[in-house]
């Protein structure tokens, strides 16, 4: 843990005082603030479009701008709330009804948005899918959740079997000519012009489901993590305090929407806080990235540790090129934030990267660097107001500080996951009592922040105590020729585990026995004796989901030769 303290960033955030407010905050307390139907009765859309659009002002400011390939479309809250009707009208005509599932398997565009928000306002539930899964996976999915249709192109079309759309009535694709179209297939700009802009919300109980996405667990198939229209209260406290979203805000999240991070706070946190939501459809550059920035005005920008090694890679000369005037926060999320990373950005875009820590099970962020709370590189920072977050041993006793063990949060805030979609026995694994057990290991400082050290399936045997792999790979980081590390523990040949390390190399070394003899011997140096590296491979590249997320049980799939599929496929 690194003690360096960096001074808060903005003292005037919406978040004045952290223990002030922790202390204080109730969640019934914000959830007035949302309207409510006669029988306590929501809906989201509501929250996030229809009072804004109803606004004489807000009303006609940006909502949602979706750049690809050159192209810009800009949505006001009034186009939006319009749009999404006639998507409603959409489904409502081909018998989409409350709890059927659609599924949108599209690459970033428009469309996804007003699928979802047309889903949610008729009380359907929507699925986002990565345009780069395989078969097997779609057929899984269509499997598993047997949703009503599927949104998607005519290229990506091709990519689903009939045999796995048996229970599929519709399928709409965003583009496209009538010639030559299955019967079921609907060309949604052909009709979608036809439908009406007002469509009669459908008002639900908070618990209704409002999105289903498949999370890849370390052991068993891809589970399908539900959450509902309850999760709005989390959305608006987080958007507020953790990324500091007002009215006049820009929010570009570049996370792919078949993401948490992409569906939550790309679409529904922002909007729910009155704010505009940039995407960007086009695939990753520096030159691109920084330029969205720039041209976008943005002013909040929430992206992953590994966006921000990939623009370090493209060097330190090319930011100085673009106008970020406008941009006064950044977060992260998807793995921990190294603090080289941190001091990299603080350098080079003027700012300090908040780090923050969720899972697709929880719903919104639930641990947090805060903007007006000073920061300590290296760690996820304090838990959100209204979360409560301890340590646990494997006994589920408590631990006190400075111990090494497994966060948990105390059940019961309004994002947390409503179910697994048909599993309810895999749901209960996730609670001990009344506490939601993460699966991360974790270290709690005397100041209350929390440091991340790896899942609980990838603990290291160091003497007689247990080790996460981050510690270890942050010693790795910490020599001149490493840019990446990861380690897992194997079995010698007298059963024995030891600890086997892969590094990616920076440009400027070349790979060789004696830089491996180096590495091995600089971690004998800086870490306990305890702890010994018994063989390094050099990799290309580590195998990471789409948010950047390590995987370490690949690397144990590839050292017993077993197959273990194409990581970048994994969603978190």
């Amino acid at each position: 843990m690194i003690k360096a303290r960096i001074p808060a960033e903005n003292p005037d955030a919406n978040l004045k005082s952290y223990y002030r407010t922790y202390q204080s905050f109730s969640w019934s307390q914000l959830e007035k603030e949302f309207h409510r139907m006669k029988g306590n009765l929501i809906n989201i859309v509501h929250e996030a479009i229809d009072r804004w659009a109803a606004d004489p002002v807000q009303g006609g400011k940006p909502a949602l701008t979706v750049e690809q390939g050159g192209e810009v479309k800009t949505f006001s809250f009034r186009e939006l709330r319009d749009e999404s009707c006639r998507w409603a009208n959409l489904l409502a005509r081909h018998g989409f009804q409350r709890g059927d599932r659609l599924f949108i398997f599209l690459p970033p565009c428009p469309e996804i948005y007003l699928a979802m928000l047309g889903s949610a306002r008729i009380g359907v539930i929507f699925c986002n899918l990565y345009p780069t899964l395989g078969f097997e996976e779609i057929e899984w999915r269509l499997a598993n959740a047997e949703p009503k249709g599927v949104v998607t192109n005519p290229d990506l079309v091709e990519h689903l079997s009939s045999e796995a759309m048996k229970g599929s009535k519709t399928v709409f694709l965003t583009s496209g000519e009538r010639p030559g179209l299955f019967a079921w297939e609907v060309v949604v700009p052909e009709v979608l012009h036809r439908m009406p802009t007002d469509f009669e919300t459908v008002w639900v109980p908070p618990e209704t489901p409002l999105y289903l996405l498949y999370s890849s667990g370390s052991t068993g198939p891809a589970k399908g993590v539900v959450h509902a229209h309850r999760d709005m209260a989390g959305h608006l406290m987080t958007g507020r305090y953790v990324l500091d979203l007002r009215q006049d805000s820009i929010l570009w999240t570049d996370g792919n929407p078949a993401w948490v991070t992409g569906t939550v706070y790309g679409a529904f946190a922002p909007w729910i806080c009155g704010a505009a939501s940039v995407i960007q459809g086009d695939g990753f550059s520096a030159s691109t990235w920084y330029r969205t920035i720039e041209r976008h005005r943005v002013t909040v920008w929430y992206t992953t540790p590994r966006r921000i090694r990939r623009l370090m890679e493209a060097g330190g000369d090319l930011p100085g090129r673009y106008d970020f005037s406008h941009l006064r926060h950044i977060a992260t999320a998807g793995e921990t934030l190294p603090p080289e990373l941190f001091y990299w950005v603080r350098k080079n875009l003027k700012h300090s990267p908040h780090d923050t820590w969720w899972m697709t099970e929880t719903g919104m962020i639930c641990i947090a660097n805060y903007p007006s709370h000073q920061i300590k590189p290296g760690s996820m920072g304090k838990p959100v107001p209204g979360v409560e977050a301890a340590v646990f041993d494997s006994k589920g006793e408590q631990l006190s500080i400075l111990t090494f063990g497994e966060l948990g949060l105390r059940a019961g805030w309004p994002a947390m996951m409503q179910s697994i979609w048909r599993d309810g026995a895999r749901y209960a694994e996730y609670f001990r009592g009344d506490w939601f057990m993460t699966g991360d290991m974790v270290i709690k400082d005397e100041d209350g922040h929390y440091y991340h050290q790896g899942r609980n399936d990838d603990l290291i045997k160091a003497g007689q105590e247990f080790i996460g792999p981050y510690e270890i790979e942050a010693v790795l980081r910490q020599h001149p020729a490493v840019a990446e590390a990861a380690v897992i523990s194997k079995s010698s040949e007298g059963g024995t585990p030891v600890v086997k390390a892969f590094v990616t190399i920076n440009k400027t070394y070349t790979q060789s026995a004696r830089l491996n003899h180096e590495i091995k011997t600089f971690v004998r140096t800086h870490l306990s004796s305890e702890v010994h590296i018994a063989e390094i491979e050099f990799l290309a590249e580590l195998p990471k989901t789409r948010s950047g997320k390590l995987v370490r049980r690949a690397l144990r799939a590839m050292e017993l030769g077993l197959p273990s599929g194409d990581p970048s496929n994994l969603q978190d």
